[in-house]
């Protein structure tokens, strides 16, 4: 059957005052994972043990009173399989990772969850070496939607947003490249943070493309989704990206920020021709609910979506160029291909979509000089059928799994923070989100005006029908 969303606040609140243990709250998540996610493959990895050891951990400081410095007290978590999980082999949804050695140390954000007395349940399945929009995993198996098992979940973070969407655990962490957070909430129908890059760090994660490479959270809710972001913040010295800023928390900060004195526009021309009726009417209504009337066109969103295709390729080429040659039987034969490609690419051609992007940002920033926050489908239609090749959209035949990304690329190439915040739907249809957009370290807009559509009741979680 289908289960209601967890709520990690509650959890939270209940595990410090006492009244439930995080050990019980464990046990019971793993036997949730153990008898329902067969139906998803979400999880590749459950670490049992480590589970109910950090939560004796946690149900300890309690006893001491020392549990007030835990917001995520006994929560339970999942991460993507490319974060390190100490004495876990990183696998970053391949097998040539198998013969690694075991993580000697946890990702740094994996460890400010425990810091905040989060619990780790496992790691989640994802597309080979992030490079997918689908997790049809081929070495794993896909993740199916939990909202209709024979559609995918997305990706390439599609076992984290399942694993919330089915309710196995409240949060989970994810990394977004080039919509790898975005495409699989919307389709799963769960909120999900793209922080501005280098918000936070990405120290003990498998790299995809470090020029463009974010790391974030999936949650139930937007409560959630805020006091885990803000568990998350800090500046680190391990990723040499990592800005050196102070936290800016968004739990109190999106209640207090005036929505109605924001300008809000809605993305046109790219972000309207390639988009399903179902992805127009959903930022319809959210733009209604905004009062939110500003088109906004840029002209320019083809030539950063190129540019971010081009750097992809080129960087995560040369990222595996070792391993390519002497161990290609064991790539996933669409991502091996397109490795080889990408580390084949002249290095004109990588120079010139550098400028691209960067001339793409600086026209992009302008637009922040008559809006405040912008809005725009996530993906341009709801979940395909697993095994879709190609769709229609704009007139035109696509590749189905690189159209996922086709409205979040041109947004994660130049950094921007994005909230995918899920928007109700009619009765029966699947789900379908949009991406909420500031400049750049304006999360707290984009939590202020996602919570405002969650309080016109516009946008929320939506429970998977039982089964």
């Amino acid at each position: 059957m289908s289960a209601a969303p967890l709520q990690a606040i509650d959890i939270g609140q209940g595990v410090r005052a006492g009244r439930i243990k995080a050990v019980d709250v464990a046990q019971q998540m793993l036997a949730n994972v153990a008898a329902r996610d067969g139906r998803f493959n979400s999880f590749t990895e459950v670490t049992h043990a480590r589970a109910l050891a950090e939560a004796a951990a946690v149900d300890a400081a309690v006893a001491a009173g020392q549990a007030a410095h835990l917001p995520l007290a006994g929560v339970p978590y999942a991460v993507k399989n490319l974060f390190d999980l100490q004495g876990v082999t990183t696998l970053a949804g391949s097998v040539v990772e198998k013969t690694a050695a075991p993580a000697a140390q946890d990702a740094t954000l994996v460890a400010r969850m425990k810091a905040a007395g989060a619990v780790c349940v496992g790691a989640l399945n994802m597309d080979e070496y992030a490079y997918g929009f689908t997790t049809e995993n081929t070495h794993y198996g896909p993740t199916r939607n939990p909202h209709d098992a024979s559609r995918i979940s997305g990706g390439s973070s599609g076992g984290s947003a399942a694993a919330v969407a089915a309710g196995l655990v409240p949060l989970s962490l994810g990394s977004d490249t080039n919509g790898s957070i975005r495409v699989p909430s919307s389709l799963c129908g769960v909120w999900g943070l793209k922080p501005t890059f280098s918000r936070l760090s990405r120290a003990g994660t498998y790299p995809f493309v470090a020029s463009l490479d974010h790391l974030g959270p999936f949650a139930a809710s937007l409560a959630d989704l805020a006091a885990c972001y803000d568990a998350l913040q800090g500046t680190d010295a391990r990723d040499w990206a990592c800005a050196p800023r102070p936290a800016e928390p968004v739990t109190q900060a999106m209640h207090t920020i005036d929505v109605a004195g924001l300008r809000i526009g809605v993305l046109g021309g790219f972000f309207q021709k390639y988009a399903s009726e179902q992805a127009l009417d959903t930022v319809a209504r959210a733009a209604q609910a905004l009062g939110a009337t500003k088109t906004v066109e840029i002209a320019d969103a083809q030539m950063g979506r190129s540019a971010a295709f081009i750097i992809t390729m080129a960087e995560g080429g040369q990222l595996h160029l070792k391993d390519l040659p002497k161990r290609h039987g064991e790539f996933e034969p669409l991502s091996r291909d397109r490795f080889i490609a990408g580390s084949l690419l002249p290095a004109a051609w990588v120079q010139q979509a550098q400028r691209a992007r960067n001339l793409y940002r600086e026209r992009f920033m302008h637009v922040f000089d008559s809006v405040d926050v912008l809005l725009c489908a996530a993906t341009p239609v709801s979940a395909p059928i697993i095994g879709t090749e190609t769709l229609t959209l704009g007139g035109e035949t696509m590749n189905a799994r690189a159209s996922m990304g086709l409205f979040t690329q041109p947004i994660s190439c130049i950094g921007l923070p994005v909230v995918a915040a899920p928007i109700v739907q009619p009765a029966g249809a699947m789900p379908l989100g949009v991406q909420i957009i500031a400049a750049p370290w304006r999360e707290d807009r984009c939590f202020a005006v996602a919570h405002a559509l969650a309080a016109a009741g516009v946008a929320a979680f939506t429970p998977p029908p039982a089964h």
